[in-house]
């Protein structure tokens, strides 16, 4: 059974910084991506930053780029998203997912919640302005 257990949310300032944790056991897909989505109220789950594991190549929402990092700890088996300047904006559950194969169309990464088969709990973070 493929389990995701996030960690690392919270509440913080405008401009601070968070690290999300995001241990993964349970599968031994050979090609995936893997990584987070969020969803804030009254709006759709939306692909923040993932990674492949076959080359770590990241994926990053164009409103994250420069903010956001994503990493990996094979060893641990556990991703990681360390947010800096954080906006109120960023306020959202985030959760953790991982596709069973990775299918790029066009180069593209896949970003898409319908995209990805496994979903944590998923971590609250709020961004108080």
């Amino acid at each position: 059974e493929v389990q995701l257990v996030e960690s690392g949310g919270g509440l913080v300032q405008a401009g601070g910084s968070l690290r999300l944790s995001c241990r993964a056991s349970g599968f031994t897909f050979d090609d995936y991506a893997i990584g987070w989505f969020r969803q804030a109220p009254g709006k759709e789950r939306e692909g923040v930053s993932l990674i492949s594991s076959s080359d770590g190549s990241p994926y990053y929402a164009d409103s994250v780029k420069g903010r956001f990092t994503i990493s990996s700890d094979n060893a641990k088996n556990t991703v990681y998203l360390q947010m800096n300047s954080l906006k109120p904006e960023d306020t959202a559950v985030y959760y953790c997912t991982v596709t069973e194969t990775l299918i790029r169309v066009g180069g593209r990464m896949p970003a898409e919640a319908a995209e990805y088969d496994h979903w944590g709990q998923g971590t609250q973070v709020t961004v108080s302005s």
